[in-house]
Parts: structure tokens; C-alpha cells; sequence
């Protein structure tokens, strides 16, 4: 705590270093060890991350006018989940909490990461450990191919936080799937390098991918390999011949749905390239394969949240409620499902517990491991809080929240409203605010979110140099 505490002030004044970058690392890494039994190898991870999925835009999840056979095969061939949650219902905050186990806002991001700092809304914190560090000085090879999203500039830069392999997209999201610019910048790299590469976004990622993937089949090292696609995010810009697949089929489909379905159908075959390269390789049997979404989809551009109030950017479910599976050949059971309320950055510890490492670093996130093994089980009570910040004139820079407790969700979907209650055991849709009527429950949730705001307080969001 001294360290995490201190360094943050070092940092906020401008006066870290490179050095005290180093000493904190081994500090808050060095226990982290190995814990795997003798005699079993240590399983590969694999990480698909998609930006912008809604709940029910995935044919295993309730779409009946898209098809998407290969993400399905992998919520059919393991554990599907019914109530995981985005740590945020935007982007970095998600991303955050996935790669450090914490709360966003605990770690400096509470809203977007943007390239004008005028209206970015993050700062990653530099003391903070990623699980990339950690799978890192467990023996793994760490990759990340595809979005970042958590800084532009050193020290948060992909290699300098863990990862060993990088090749993809700095930025928060591209202006075009085929030029890969953001504001007339090139923000694609290869490790440190800038690239151009030509071709869509989606393929890209897919097969650079495989390439990681087929480099490792004569490896005996263990991998972790983090694949972010930045589809199904804006611009709706998908190859043509995959819309005219979805209009074929749905001939009385609007055109927003349609081209918004082909982003998503060239989507899922991406990542059937992906798994079958794992699958040739002979490597899926002894690798842990995760899938999620990083918030709700966004309804503007014709996503579809199933039947979940709101969307990307809201507290309500449809913004934070995500599809997500698990796939572990002979350690998970294909086709279960577990209805255990779960977060993105559950998956920290869940990976440190499958691959046998451990950290003295505070995290916020549960293992959900034991839900792999028993999808019956229960995990231990606890609160979920959820946040955001953002600029403009809707949100002028302030933040807005959201607590869950058991059934009761008390939330607010813009920061100059009133805060609303719901029973989410009886009204999962939302749809009966019950404030006026349960206070007592408002104050104890509102005395829960006071308690994350004194925490969050003391985490600096914004580059002090």
C-alpha cells in the first residue's frame, strides 16, 4: 500500500523515474511464482476480446438474423455465462479492469483514453500491475494483437507494460477499417515500430493472430495471447459481399442492421480462423480460451442489447451486460451455463488461478474459476460498482455510477439526474424505478458508492507532468 501510495504522488508531481518505474515492478512482482503441480503442463490462454457486442447480437445468444457458427462453438463447447458484466458500459475503463483486476477508477480510468487530452478522461496508473507482467514472470510469452486503448506514449505503451508481442492499434478507434487512422494519425504498431499495413482492421487481427499462434506450435514455453478486435466499434465498414449476406437472408432488414450484421459475421469468422489454427496446431487442448465484449452495443448503429434497457454508455443492463464464455478442453464441461453475477475483471485472478500464479498485488476482481468446474456454485456476496467520465456538453466532465447488491441496482444514467432503484430478481428489464418507495435500500447503497468515491478519490486520472 506504502508503494502504490507513494509512487501515485511521485507521479502526480512529476517527479517519476524510469528507476522507480523498475524498483516498483520487482517490488510488486517478484512474489509471484509458479504454482502449477508437478508433472502438469501450464495451459496456454487465450484472450478474445470485441468492442461494442451487444448481448443479443450473437445468434447463440438470442439474434435469429445473424449467424455466427464459430463464436457459438465456443459458447456451446464450454461455459456460457448469462450475468457477466462490463467493468464500464466504454471502453478503457473495461479494458483496465481486465488486464489489472480492479476497479477502473482505482487505477486512473475512469472514462475513454483519448489522443486530445483535452477530452480524454483517463490516465492509466503506472504503478499499477498487469496480468501481462505477472503471466510474464510466471515463465509465459505474453502477445497482444489488436486494440490498446490504454495509453498513446511511454510508460503506457503494450512492451513496456508486459507484454512481449505487440502488433495492432494504439488508439481508441479507428476512422476508417481500411487506412486504420485516427484523426490523420497512424496509431499502428509492430512492438515499437509504425506500420502501414494495408487491408480491413478484422483480418488483420485475425491473421496476425494466427501468425502468433502458429509461431508457438513447436514451443514448449506457455503463452498468453490477448486478442482485441476493435469491430463491432463505429465505423460500421464492412466488406460488402458480408452485407449483401445478411440482406439475402433478411431481405426486410433495415440497412444499419444489415451492415452492422456483416461487421459482426466477418467478425465471427475471424475468430474461426483463429480457433482453427489453435485447433490444427493441436494446442486448444491444453489452452484456457475466454470470449467477452467490452461494453453493451451501441443501438444508434442498430446493435442489439436483447432484451436489456439501454445500450453503450448506460447503467442500465444493455450497457453493461455482455456476453462471455469459457472454453478449457477437459477441465470445463461443454454446454453449461452459470447465472453467478460476474465482472471483466473477474478474469485477472481467474487466470492467475488456472495457470498457477500469484501476486501480493490488491485486486478487486474473484476468481470464477470454481464456476468453471461447478456452474452451480455461489460465489461469496459482494458489492459491484460501476463508473464513467466523460466530457461534452451532455457530461461536462463529470461522472456518473452505478451499485448492485443482490437483486437491488441502484444507479444513475447521467450525472445531473436522480439516482433509480430497481429489483432486478423481479424487474430485469428495468422498468419500475422503487427510490421513492425503498430509502432504506437508497441509503445503503448510496452509503456503499460513498465509500468507492473516497477510494477512487485518491487516484489521479490525468498525466501531472
Amino acid at each position: 500500500m506504502f508503494f502504490r501510495g507513494s509512487f501515485a504522488s511521485f507521479w502526480r508531481f512529476g517527479f517519476a523515474s524510469s528507476f522507480l518505474s523498475t524498483i516498483l515492478f520487482i517490488l510488486l512482482v517478484s512474489p509471484v511464482s509458479a504454482q502449477t503441480p508437478a508433472g502438469k503442463e501450464r495451459p496456454n490462454v487465450l484472450l478474445i476480446l470485441v468492442d461494442d457486442l451487444g448481448f443479443g447480437d450473437l445468434s447463440s445468444y438470442g439474434a435469429e438474423d445473424l449467424q455466427t457458427p464459430n463464436i457459438d462453438s465456443l459458447v456451446q463447447g464450454g461455459i456460457r455465462f448469462d450475468q457477466f458484466y462490463a467493468n464500464c458500459p466504454v471502453c478503457s475503463p473495461t479494458r483496465a479492469a481486465l488486464l489489472t483486476g480492479r476497479y477502473p477508477d482505482l487505477v486512473g480510468v475512469p472514462g475513454v483514453i483519448r489522443s486530445n487530452p483535452r477530452n480524454s478522461w483517463g490516465y492509466l496508473s503506472p504503478g499499477s500491475i498487469l496480468i501481462s507482467q505477472i503471466l510474464k514472470n510466471s515463465g509465459y510469452d505474453t502477445a497482444l494483437v489488436g486494440k490498446w486503448h490504454l495509453g498513446l506514449e511511454s510508460p503506457n505503451t503494450p512492451n513496456e507494460r508486459g507484454f512481449d508481442y505487440f502488433r495492432g492499434f494504439l488508439g481508441d478507434m479507428m476512422d476508417d477499417y481500411y487506412t486504420h487512422l485516427r484523426h490523420g494519425t497512424n496509431y499502428m504498431r509492430w512492438n515499437k515500430q509504425v506500420v502501414d499495413p494495408r487491408g480491413h482492421a478484422t483480418d488483420l487481427f485475425s491473421e496476425w493472430a494466427v501468425e502468433f499462434l502458429n509461431s508457438r506450435a513447436d514451443q514448449n514455453k506457455p503463452f498468453f495471447l490477448y486478442l482485441a478486435y476493435n469491430a463491432p466499434h463505429t465505423p460500421i465498414q464492412p466488406p460488402e459481399e458480408w452485407v449483401a449476406r445478411v440482406r439475402e437472408r433478411n431481405p426486410g432488414t433495415t440497412e444499419k442492421r444489415a451492415r452492422l450484421g456483416g461487421l459482426i459475421e466477418h467478425l465471427d469468422s475471424g475468430v474461426g480462423r483463429v480457433i482453427q489454427a489453435l485447433q490444427t496446431s493441436g494446442m486448444d487442448k491444453n489452452t484456457l480460451v475466454l470470449f467477452t465484449s467490452d461494453n453493451g452495443g451501441q443501438l444508434s448503429v442498430g446493435a442489439s442489447c436483447g432484451a436489456s434497457r439501454g445500450g453503450k454508455q448506460d447503467m442500465y443492463e444493455g450497457g453493461i451486460r455482455v456476453p462471455m464464455c469459457a472454453v478449457w478442453p477437459g477441465k470445463i464441461r461443454p454446454g453449461t451455463r452459470s447465472n453467478q453475477a460476474a465482472l471483466t475483471m473477474d478474469l485477472f485472478p481467474t487466470i492467475c488461478d488456472a495457470v498457477g500464479a500469484r501476486t501480493d498485488q490488491t485486486v478487486d476482481g474473484v476468481s470464477i474459476l470454481p464456476l468453471f468446474r461447478d456452474p452451480a456454485l455461489e460465489l461469496s456476496k459482494r458489492d459491484l460498482f460501476w463508473m464513467r467520465r466523460e466530457g461534452g456538453a451532455r457530461y461536462l466532465g463529470q461522472d456518473y455510477y452505478a451499485v448492485r447488491r443482490g437483486k437491488w441496482k441502484l444507479l444513475q444514467n447521467h450525472p445531473f439526474e436522480p439516482y433509480q432503484l430497481f429489483d432486478l430478481g423481479s424487474d430485469p428489464l428495468e422498468q419500475r424505478d422503487l427510490a421513492s418507495g425503498e430509502s432504506a435500500v437508497v441509503g445503503e447503497l448510496s452509503d456503499a458508492l460513498q465509500v468507492h468515491f473516497q477510494k477512487a478519490g485518491a487516484v489521479p486520472w490525468q498525466n501531472g507532468n
